[in-house]
């Protein structure tokens, strides 16, 4: 598994998002999938023109 560094803005941050006991693998997935579906929609907008 790879290993990333972060400061510890980000890491205040990454704390402040997650809920309860959720392990940061739970967070970035769902910070991914709100990203990758944010990117989907933005694409698709242009295709009702």
């Amino acid at each position: 598994m790879p290993q990333i560094h972060l400061d510890d803005e980000t890491v205040a941050r990454l704390d402040a998002l997650r809920e309860e006991d959720e392990e940061y693998d739970e967070l970035i997935n769902e910070l991914m999938n709100i990203y990758e579906a944010s990117e989907r929609t933005l694409f698709h907008a242009g295709d009702e023109y």
